[in-house]
């Protein structure tokens, strides 16, 4: 008989901490394999692998692509790459972006509970916002287990909260008891191996990993919405899972609704500033214009322009406070 052998753990701030405190407490003759996401940038350069290997008797690598699945190992998603889980084998690939972040958590939990279904068990630990919370309901649907670290212990409450609030969870725990519970889950022996798989879950699976067919395929999950992908400007797709609400654009870019929210703030601002640049230039050139024509005595001409001055000047100092005020909030 099978067991719980698959465990994904996603977390953002705080992570490197928790995750640390999680290895510590995994036994080497743990019979399952650890997979985990940290939000870190694209551009740096993990250390994860080294530090969970000396916080704990597991050893911890960046995986290759189409390496195969070993127990007793953590796997850690490198820079810029998204982890993802087929059977037998790992995936890292260069994906959209999910939830504005590469590695994501979202496509690694959906991965792990379309390839094993029951067997997975997903755990959420500290971080900001809800990435890992879409996962989360995938690794349910599929006949997992949901674990969620308490949110009154975590370092950032964010993420445990959006999983409690979206999500079937079965344990809430504070992290020094997540260790041993998922060495005594993964010991468990299960009935059935075998969960249902929506296609949807295909889909969004074969979107991050960035196959071309997929992307092709004009049968998208969901309905299409009427907001624009604030990466590509295509059209987003409305994803509904029970109470969640998600979206996703033509090429696979994905967002949750606090990270929708976050990308159009940040949308905004940079409209913001971009307009107040643009008045500043036209107010310099309408200064320069007018006292050009007040050293000729072109009074005729001077007096349009110091109007525009005066006008183009209140509308920047209207966006200013606008944007002064976004800042204090």
């Amino acid at each position: 008989m099978a067991n719980r052998d698959v465990i994904v753990v996603g977390a953002s701030a705080g992570g490197v901490e928790a995750l640390s405190r999680l290895a510590r407490n995994l036994p080497q003759d743990l019979p399952a394999s650890v997979f985990v996401v940290l939000h870190i940038p694209a551009q740096s350069t993990s250390l994860l692998p080294m530090i969970l290997s000396r916080a704990g008797s597991l050893p911890a690598s960046h995986p290759e692509d189409g390496e195969r699945i070993e127990n007793g190992h953590i796997y850690v998603a490198p820079p810029d790459r998204h982890l993802m889980i087929e059977p037998g084998r790992i995936r890292v690939v260069r994906g959209p972006t999910e939830n504005r972040h590469r590695p994501a958590i979202d496509p690694l939990f959906r991965s792990a509970a379309r390839a094993y279904g029951p067997r997975v068990i997903g755990v959420i630990l500290t971080g900001t916002l809800d990435d890992g919370t879409a996962g989360l309901v995938a690794v349910k649907i599929a006949g997992g287990l949901a674990v969620v670290q308490d949110p009154s212990d975590a370092f950032c409450a964010g993420m445990p909260k959006s999983a409690l609030r979206y999500v079937e969870v079965d344990y809430v725990l504070p992290l020094r008891e997540i260790g041993p519970l998922l060495t005594r889950l993964s010991r468990d022996s299960l009935e059935s191996v075998v969960g249902p798989v929506s296609e949807e879950m295909v889909k969004e699976t074969k979107l991050a990993e960035f196959d071309m067919e997929t992307m092709q395929d004009d049968d998208k999950p969901g309905t299409p919405s009427a907001f624009s992908c604030p990466d590509c400007s295509g059209v987003l797709w409305e994803i509904e899972e029970g109470n969640l609400l998600r979206f996703r654009c033509r090429v696979g870019h994905a967002y949750s609704t606090d990270s929708m929210n976050g990308a159009q703030d940040e949308a905004i601002e940079r409209a913001l500033w971009a307009g107040l640049r643009a008045l500043e230039e036209r107010a310099a050139l309408s200064r320069r214009m007018a006292k050009h024509a007040r050293e000729r005595n072109m009074e005729g001409i001077a007096i349009p322009f110091e109007e525009k001055l005066r006008h183009t000047e209140e509308q920047a100092e209207l966006l200013r406070e606008v944007l002064l005020a976004d800042q204090k909030t």
